[in-house]
């Protein structure tokens, strides 16, 4: 069990929200851990990465999808 504390209006708002697509606040949370453990991250940016972290970020996708393209032929 998970017990979080959340001010009351944002706690009426997303229950609102949520309901509007057939969940519960119960079942965001649980959709949410889920996601977490599956991906082992956050399942949203937390922060938006500034262009020499895109310009990284892009570099290392592309290292990876080369070394993938390597690997697969073997």
């Amino acid at each position: 069990m998970v017990h979080v504390r959340v001010d009351e209006q944002i706690k009426a708002q997303a229950t609102e929200t949520l309901a509007a697509m057939g969940l519960s606040v119960s079942d965001a949370v649980r959709v949410f851990l889920m996601r977490v453990v599956a991906d082992k991250q956050m399942p949203f940016a937390l922060k938006a990465p500034n262009a020499e972290t895109r310009a990284a970020m892009a570099e290392a996708d592309e290292i990876a999808r080369t070394h993938r393209a390597k690997n697969s032929g073997k």
